[in-house]
């Protein structure tokens, strides 16, 4: 009878020590199975992330040009108004290639002026001071693909831009150029290399580029 007894207690304490060693196992290999899951995850993440911070798909602002057409003594005050806006007097003269008798020009007639704005700081400014003069309301079908052009109908709308008598009352345009990084390599002289369709900013990401920087309404 003692033997007996003796003989159930080794039983009962291998199958012990049996399903202890599978619980221990199970847990191992669950261990094991999240880890290589949070890997994969944790992968994928920075896969993300890389993506996201990619440098070469960052939209930015090129250049501004401020342009005001103009004949003659118009054409005069179109340049102290250009002058007066940037602060600087490199302004350069368009001349007209086609002919428009309505307005009086005739091909190789001067027919207005216009400035380039590379200065990121500049251009920041400037914007903000020409989106409030709009109440920051601007039309979806202004821009285009790496342009966005827009007027202003009297400078005097402008904040900070007071009334001039030698200027009268005057409009003008502004283009706004918008590139991705680069763009050099097909505008270079040695070894130009082709700019793929894919590093062309869209209408959709410049009209997304300025609500977020400027806060526009777009229509």
């Amino acid at each position: 009878m003692e033997q007996e007894m003796e003989n159930v207690k080794v039983n009962e304490d291998a199958n012990a020590e049996s399903s202890y060693a599978d619980n221990e196992s199970g847990e191992s290999f669950n261990d094991g199975a999240v880890s290589e899951e949070s890997k994969d995850l944790g992968d994928t993440k920075k896969i993300d992330n890389k993506s996201d911070q990619n440098k070469m798909r960052e939209v930015e602002i090129e250049k501004m040009v401020l342009h005001c057409g103009g004949t003659e003594d118009k054409l005069e005050k179109s340049r102290k108004l250009l002058e007066m806006i940037s602060g600087s007097d490199k302004i350069y003269t368009v001349r007209s290639t086609k002919r428009i008798p309505a307005f009086g020009i005739s091909p190789g007639k001067q027919s207005g002026c216009k400035i380039t704005i590379r200065d990121k700081s500049k251009i920041d400014e400037l914007l903000k001071r020409f989106f409030s003069s709009m109440d920051n309301n601007v039309k979806g079908k202004q821009a285009s693909i790496n342009q966005f052009c827009f007027g202003i109908p009297e400078y005097i709308e402008v904040p900070g831009l007071e009334y001039k008598r030698d200027i009268g009352i005057l409009g003008f345009e502004i283009m706004l150029v918008f590139k991705r990084k680069g763009k050099s390599v097909g505008l270079r002289k040695i070894k130009r290399g082709r700019v793929p369709g894919k590093q062309h900013v869209t209408k959709e990401e410049i009209i997304e580029y300025l609500k977020s920087k400027f806060n526009l309404e777009v229509e």
